[in-house]
């Protein structure tokens, strides 16, 4: 007899990637549980693109207390679920940027890390983690065509830096076990193209298969 394992897949962009585009669409062919990040209804995304120094530390608590919300229902959900954007990414790339462009303090950054490792000892890591790579230009293009009012704002430099942050960390993360994926998404269009599509759900349906349990 055999089953199989219950996975845990994790969307990991920069913004305007088509994260929350394609964990749908994954959701509805893979028939999996999703998990989606909060912003239609965020309270501080648009005081934050605003005065990113005034707002970033309460956005940032905001998201990971979502996203660990998500998490514990993970933990939980008894089949094979896929998250829009990880938790790692909260503190590896946007508090990482926002302290390291100066738009969080020190005092404000060290204790969101200890919030964040105080919460991460307790959850279950992805067990493959996608990770979709853009050019900034074409952020801008994506960002523009979804016409958030708060969004116009944002800063070309500050996509560049969170690209940055990204390239980064998925090396790290790598180097720490996880299996990542990288997907360039230039010249691609996932949402619409089956053979592009393919190169999102492939690595999906191959981790499944090799999860087959024997014997159980």
């Amino acid at each position: 007899m055999s089953k199989k394992q219950k996975l845990f897949v994790a969307i990991a962009g920069n913004i305007g990637v088509g994260k929350t585009t394609l964990t749908k669409k994954l959701s509805e062919r893979l028939g999996w549980k999703a998990y989606y990040e909060k912003v239609v209804d965020n309270p501080y995304l648009s005081d934050f693109y605003a005065d990113m120094n005034r707002w970033s530390f309460h956005l940032q608590v905001f998201f990971l207390s979502n996203r660990f919300k998500n998490q514990r229902e993970i933990n939980d959900w008894p089949d094979s679920c896929i998250q829009d954007r990880s938790i790692y990414e909260d503190v590896e790339i946007f508090a990482h940027t926002l302290h390291k462009q100066g738009s969080m303090s020190d005092k404000d950054y060290e204790n969101y890390h200890e919030l964040f490792s105080t919460m991460v000892e307790y959850l279950r890591k992805p067990d493959i983690i996608l990770y979709l790579r853009s050019s900034v230009d074409r952020l801008i293009s994506q960002i523009a065509k979804r016409g958030r009012d708060y969004e116009k704002t944002i800063d070309p430099n500050y996509l560049l830096q969170l690209n940055e942050a990204y390239d980064e960390w998925i090396e790290r993360a790598k180097e720490d076990g996880f299996h990542v994926v990288t997907i360039e998404t230039k010249n691609h269009d996932f949402e619409n193209n089956e053979d592009d599509f393919q190169l999102i759900y492939r690595p999906i349906k191959e981790l499944e298969q090799q999860t087959w349990l024997k014997g159980v």
